[in-house]
């Protein structure tokens, strides 16, 4: 009983070192420049947090994160100070969960506690910081009084600078800029978009007379004759001007987003079996955008591009999903979309699937 009274202290704090530690690094999975700003959209953003302060914050809160779990391992000031913030990062991080997950009436979702490393919902995040609150408070008084507090500042702020500036050295924070290669190259505002018209695939309700038949062929269809929905204002033409226009795959990749590689060389290897494939246009989202000319290079093809901030990018995304975003539109309207890596992943043979329908197959 002495020997587990004696240990449990330690336990408790290798525990939790532990956590912090991998929630830091994590956050830098797989890139630290994308894993940073789904940190900022997930987190920073819905709590009110301006673009251009965020990307300040978010580093300099990632390397608090970084020291705590390194300050729990030290005696200086760990009941006075060390102690004490960990329980209120945890609870403030939890009520910040909390109240997003009323709001949203859901539990749906990576809350990005863990980056993209760990996927974790939020309710599993606020059961994890209950549950290492409880424990940092026990631990509070399992302490003996001064036996672990010794008293030396320089140890606390030395580690936390080094820290913050770590992180802020493997993630330097990026020039805004806005690229493009499409055929409107033009210098188009980047503007937030909230909302789409769109109509998913499950519900593509038009009344008979907006339905359009004709003869000849379209991209993506094998039939003689094929019905087409009424052209429909997406929101994507204010970045390329004939996305309303016929089939079009929109995507949403970060340049250096391993899975946005893959799907974006799927697509390129589609597109190669079948020269009636709809035109595919890429928005990328401003994170190590040097990168882009490797990515086109490992997809085997280019494709017209254009570059925005991380709000706007995120926000035509919907911050609820993850990258790479597949949208396949068709005269402007949304038929089937696929986002992340896990169930809603893109998936090759669904978008041949639906290609090959036409528009009264898809609304059945």
């Amino acid at each position: 009983m002495e020997n587990f009274k004696k240990y449990l202290p330690w336990a408790i704090r290798i525990l939790i070192s532990f956590l912090f530690l991998i929630s830091a690094v994590a956050k830098l999975y797989p890139s630290p420049y994308f894993a940073i700003s789904t940190f900022e959209v997930k987190q920073l953003y819905p709590m009110g947090f301006s673009e251009d302060f965020s990307v300040f914050f978010s580093r300099i809160l990632i390397g608090i994160e970084l020291a705590l779990g390194l300050l729990l391992l030290q005696p200086h000031y760990l009941k006075k100070w060390v102690i004490p913030a960990t329980i209120v990062m945890l609870a403030v991080f939890t009520t910040h969960l909390t109240i997003d997950t009323i709001q949203n009436g859901g539990n749906t979702g990576n809350c990005g506690c863990f980056g993209s490393l760990l996927p974790m919902t939020p309710i599993e995040a606020i059961i994890k910081n209950v549950i290492a609150i409880v424990l940092l408070v026990y631990l509070l008084y399992l302490l003996p009084k001064g036996a672990t507090d010794k008293k030396n500042f320089w140890v606390l702020t030395t580690v936390t600078l080094a820290s913050i500036l770590a992180i802020f050295m493997m993630a330097p924070i990026q020039p805004k800029v806005v690229e493009d290669n499409a055929d409107d190259a033009s210098a188009l505002p980047i503007e937030t978009l909230d909302t789409f018209p769109t109509k998913s695939a499950d519900s593509l309700a038009t009344p008979a007379a907006e339905v359009k038949t004709t003869e000849t062929p379209v991209a993506g269809t094998e039939t003689k004759a094929t019905d087409e929905p009424a052209p429909q204002k997406s929101g994507y033409a204010q970045y390329f001007s004939k996305a309303d226009q016929g089939k079009k795959i929109i995507c949403l990749f970060v340049p250096g987003c391993d899975h946005c590689r893959d799907v974006a060389k799927e697509l390129a290897e589609m597109k190669a079996k079948n020269k009636n494939f709809p035109e595919v246009t890429v928005l990328f989202m401003n994170e190590e955008p040097e990168k882009i000319p490797e990515f086109f290079k490992f997809a085997g093809a280019e494709y017209p591009y254009k570059v925005l901030e991380v709000i706007p990018f995120w926000k035509l995304l919907g911050t609820s999903k993850d990258t790479p975003g597949v949208i396949y539109l068709w005269n402007g309207n949304k038929i089937k979309e696929w986002d992340g890596i896990n169930e809603k992943k893109f998936v090759g043979s669904e978008l041949q699937n639906v290609l090959k329908k036409s528009y009264s197959e898809l609304k059945k």
